[in-house]
């Protein structure tokens, strides 16, 4: 696996932990989920033009 896979994978998962739909966390809004998913769209892309 190659280190874009591997971040992908893990901001797939920070991206699930962070939506706000449980009760701890419903509070939070969608600012930590909206954050994560800006990065996760700038992973995908450099792994597109291949520099990761």
């Amino acid at each position: 696996m190659s280190l874009g896979t591997i971040l992908l994978i893990i901001l797939l998962l920070i991206l699930i932990g962070a939506l706000p739909s449980w009760g701890y966390s419903r509070s939070w809004g969608y600012g930590p989920s909206g954050g994560i998913g800006l990065l996760l769209i700038i992973v995908i892309v450099l792994l597109v033009l291949g520099i990761l």
